[in-house]
């Protein structure tokens, strides 16, 4: 009995000073001899303590620039939707570092909150995958913990515009002439208003080739991927990885993003979430965001977003486990 409780005692000395499972944190600039270096925001599995910091408007439980733990860990990659930024979807990215991945998320040059000098015009999607490419350089290769990643274990999140990424870094081929013709004839859609006030649906955007496919993802994941017209009929006969695609029923800002389903040949696992909005992949808003961005706030009415996410990131967990290996 006597040594029962010693062995009980000791194994609780041991947890009080174990150091406390985290999710670790850092700013990355990764280098793109196209342009600006890529500001990147990487959650990673660390023993390190955490301690509440403030991100950018969202308070995050993290252990700031702390060592990254394990070995052999999956990457994932994820794509803000236009006007977004790195840390939009930050409670996602943390469910997955929970779940052992490292995750980064770039802030795209010419297309996050701070400048949109790209936004709307076809070269943002030549720019947008190049992104993905230099991201994935500079974690392989450059970034202080890239000795713990797998190279063969790399995935892709991608929400909005984001999605229209993923869809061309997985060889999806563009034509963006559709775009014109698209907002030609839809000129209330969300993305085709907002064209029109800088100028772009009149034939002075001059459509561009698409950007170069990166065949190191090996699943990605499309939150209500944006612009399906311009990969209509046959543009995405290349796409090769295994995809999960997530389309909102209430989206008004992207009306057709169902309409990529019948394009996916193969590897789809495909949810439509009936009561969402456009927005709900995003991390809840607090009341920072809901002053200075009311409209990525807004649900449908009914609709619980904080609920909804827990479903989501537990399926997307699961996808990368199938696929990501």
């Amino acid at each position: 009995m006597f040594g029962r409780i010693m062995g009980l005692m000791a194994l609780i000395i041991l947890a009080s000073i174990a150091p406390a499972s985290a999710v670790g944190f850092q700013w990355a600039a990764a280098p793109d001899a196209e342009g600006e270096p890529l500001k990147v925001a990487i959650w990673y599995p660390s023993t390190a303590a955490p301690q509440t910091r403030q991100i950018g408007p969202f308070e995050m439980n993290i252990a700031l620039d702390a060592p990254v733990s394990g070995h052999g860990r999956g990457l994932i990659v994820m794509s803000h939707g236009t006007g977004g930024s790195a840390v939009n979807s930050y409670d996602t990215a943390m469910a997955l570092a929970e779940a052992g991945y490292i995750v980064a998320a770039v802030a795209h040059t010419g297309d996050n909150y701070q400048d949109q000098s790209a936004s709307f015009s076809s070269r943002n999607f030549v720019n947008r995958p190049r992104h993905i490419t230099r991201v994935l350089d500079y974690l392989l290769h450059g970034w202080i913990g890239h000795d713990v990643i797998d190279p063969k274990k790399i995935g892709f999140f991608g929400h909005s515009a984001g999605g229209t990424t993923g869809l061309i870094a997985g060889g999806g081929v563009a034509d963006w002439s559709k775009a014109l013709a698209f907002c030609t004839s839809h000129p209330k859609d969300w993305g085709c208003r907002k064209a029109a006030e800088r100028g772009l649906t009149s034939g002075n955007d001059t459509p561009t080739e698409g950007g170069v496919p990166d065949r190191r993802i090996k699943a990605m994941a499309l939150a209500t991927p944006a612009l399906i017209h311009v990969f209509e009929p046959n543009g995405l006969k290349a796409f090769t990885p295994p995809v999960q695609v997530w389309v909102s029923g209430k989206d008004e800002v992207v009306t057709n993003a169902a309409a990529v389903r019948p394009l996916l040949t193969h590897g789809l696992s495909y949810h439509l979430v009936p009561d969402a909005g456009h927005f709900a992949f995003l991390a809840p808003c607090n009341e920072i965001l809901r002053g200075a961005a009311p409209e990525i706030c807004a649900d449908p009415r009914g609709f619980d977003r904080a609920r909804f996410l827990k479903r989501f990131q537990r399926e997307l967990i699961a996808f990368y486990r199938r696929t990501v290996k």
